[in-house]
């Protein structure tokens, strides 16, 4: 069949590529691509470690130097390879234009001494990676352990070990407000309920805490036989505004915390934003590229089997947007992070507990 009767067979072809035209879009150009940009890669290293829990980016401006680069995406491993709870020790490194991994394939940024690795997972500008843990001996709450809070530098070499029964108790989460040279760290302790922030100074070589305060408490907490304990897990930080957000898993609700970059007493739980059918025992919390509020549905609250392991998308102002699913069954959402920086090749990333798996995309904010 020749060129001219192709064509004719199928006048679809021609009307489509006018209606291209007509919107503005030069057919076959990779740029107005439909697909988004995605890796799907394992979350499990060579030492089988499973369930990850924390994700984030490493950002723009990261020195170089070390075993991370810009736009490489952290996990943490909350579970050993005999997938028992609260005892992985692994936090494993994505890099985007490297090679994605099979299972048992994922790259070992660090081995921690310390087990339990949490979400509370983060990284700062000049070279640190920050990583909390809840540990247990057995999986259960009845040999739950206080934790503590790593600091590693890009290499992977431990620098601190920060703990404090009153200040990281249960750190479970965190939101980091980097200014460079300081930082605000805070830090959801699942044991007390609280919300917790460390003042700290960043140097070349070192990060220093300053000061600390509780910014927020009187959050539900409790042991919880399917996720070992509920309490208040994700945190997103607002800078213009000055306030942070605190998923409360078993609340099931979000709060806003107003003046948390400078207050020096709790704000109690601070301001109900969200409460909504939608939530099933929030976990993690991130600010989308549109402004809007990310919180991933751990399904230990107000499960429902026709929605698991849902990500759930609202406004500031506590208005629902939309939901979908990471994975079709129950507790496959976890950890979620983004990146604000329009120049970064990924802006959004999220776990699936179930399939041991990360997700890494790039949504445009036209859509």
């Amino acid at each position: 069949m020749d060129h001219q009767t192709t064509r004719a067979c199928r006048p679809w072809l021609a009307a489509a590529a006018g209606i291209a035209c007509a919107l503005g879009f030069t057919p076959g150009r990779a740029e107005q691509a439909f697909l988004p940009r995605a890796i799907n890669s394992s979350t499990i290293p060579a030492n089988g470690d499973l369930n990850p829990y924390g994700v984030a980016f490493v950002p723009r401006g990261f020195p170089s130097g070390g075993l991370l680069g810009e736009d490489d995406v952290l996990v943490a491993n909350f579970n050993s390879s005999a997938n028992i709870q609260g005892t992985g020790t692994s936090i494993i490194v994505l890099h985007p234009h490297g090679p994605i991994a099979a299972p048992g394939g994922a790259d070992m940024f660090f081995a921690s001494k310390l087990p339990g690795l949490s979400t509370a997972l983060g990284v700062l500008r000049h070279g640190f990676v920050l990583v909390g843990n809840v540990p247990t001996t057995d999986g259960t709450f009845a040999t739950i352990g206080t934790g503590a809070l790593q600091v590693i530098d890009r290499t992977g070499k431990l620098l601190h070990t920060w703990t404090d029964a009153k200040f990281l108790d249960g750190p479970w989460d965190l939101a980091i407000d980097d200014e460079d040279s300081t930082a605000h760290v805070f830090v959801a302790n699942v044991l007390n309920g609280t919300v917790t922030r460390l003042d700290v100074t960043v140097a070349s070589h070192d990060v220093t805490v300053q000061s600390r305060a509780v910014v927020a408490n009187g959050y539900t907490h409790v042991p919880n036989a399917a996720a070992v304990v509920l309490g208040p897990t994700g945190l997103a930080f607002d800078p213009g505004s000055d306030t942070l957000f605190v998923a409360s898993t078993a609340d099931n609700a979000i709060y806003a915390v107003a003046h948390a970059s400078h207050r020096s007493s709790p704000a109690g739980r601070g301001d109900l934003v969200f409460v909504d059918a939608h939530l099933r025992g929030p976990l993690a919390l991130r600010f989308a590229p549109n402004g809007h509020l990310l919180t991933a549905n751990g399904d230990a609250v107000n499960s429902d089997p026709l929605h698991p392991s849902e990500l759930v998308e609202f406004t500031r102002g506590g208005q629902f947007v939309r939901e979908y699913n990471v994975d079709a069954s129950q507790g496959g959402a976890f950890g979620i992070d983004t990146v604000l920086d329009e120049e970064s090749r990924f802006n959004y990333a999220v776990i699936d507990d179930v399939t041991n798996s990360l997700l890494v995309e790039r949504r445009e904010s036209r859509w």
